[in-house]
């Protein structure tokens, strides 16, 4: 076996509400749990929206790679109809609607103040948080963090920690901050609309992913440990659940199917 061959890969994943979406470097691979308690499994190759070409562009870049990450949700739907997405479901999508309009409403209220659009900006997270609460997609999550970690450092996965310094829970301190600042200074620049709110939105993922990515290059700082805190405490929290050792073996699924095609792409 090459050298190459036994890196380690760098992945990421998204929780679903029955099982787990694992992403490598070039190929996706899902497992969920179907109603006949049987393990579907599916996997396909990544699309391609220019990562490679920004992947030196500060800013640029991350927008790029949640671009190809959210891409893969569809493929995912088509060959695996079993995988119930995380807001896959009647009450999430009703708090969704619900907190847009409590958003609104508080912006309409007074003028527009850092404090103001933090507060907007957190009641927008309401309907994630939600999600989290009911069902098993914080025990799913609990199984992406365990799986990845348990492939990272070479351990069973069922020993690891439930949390995971690269969980996006991470970008959401600097991107609250960010989306707050900015949605005021636009305002009192006499910029107004949705080019307007969706440029600050676009500008605040992707200072979150630059922050996110320097925490990680600097893991032992005093700076990245804060900044890790809140996404920290909102994993241990309310995020993520001890998974079962059924909903594990979901998780150890999806893991082998992604080691498998990323192998293959490797060979």
């Amino acid at each position: 076996m090459s050298e190459q061959s036994t890196e380690k890969l760098r992945l990421g994943g998204m929780a679903l509400r029955n099982g787990l979406l694992v992403h490598g470097p070039t190929h996706w691979a899902a497992a969920v749990r179907a109603r006949d308690g049987t393990i579907r499994i599916a996997s396909g190759r990544k699309p391609d929206l220019g990562g490679s070409v920004t992947s030196g562009v500060p800013g640029l870049r991350g927008i790029t790679r949640l671009a190809e990450a959210f891409a893969v949700i569809p493929m995912v739907k088509q060959a695996l109809p079993e995988a119930q997405l995380p807001m896959q479901d009647v009450r999430t999508l009703g708090a969704m609607a619900g907190a847009a309009a409590a958003g609104q409403a508080m912006r309409l209220a007074g003028r527009r103040t850092v404090v103001r659009e933090l507060g907007v900006a957190t009641v927008s997270m309401l309907p994630a948080l939600l999600a989290l609460r009911g069902g098993d997609l914080a025990s799913y999550h609990g199984v992406e963090h365990k799986a990845i970690a348990g492939y990272e450092q070479d351990e069973d996965a069922a020993d690891a920690e439930k949390e995971h310094d690269r969980c996006g829970s991470n970008l959401v301190a600097p991107m609250l901050a960010s989306a707050a600042v900015g949605n005021v200074a636009v305002r009192r620049a006499g910029l107004r609309g949705p080019a307007a709110e969706g440029a600050v939105a676009l500008g605040s993922v992707a200072l979150a992913v630059e922050v996110f990515a320097w925490s990680e290059r600097h893991p032992e700082s005093r700076v990245a440990r804060l900044l890790r805190r809140p996404g920290r405490e909102i994993q241990r929290t309310v995020g993520t659940r001890e998974p079962s050792p059924e909903q594990m073996e979901v998780g150890r699924a999806a893991l082998k199917e992604i080691l498998r095609v990323e192998d293959a792409e490797r060979a």
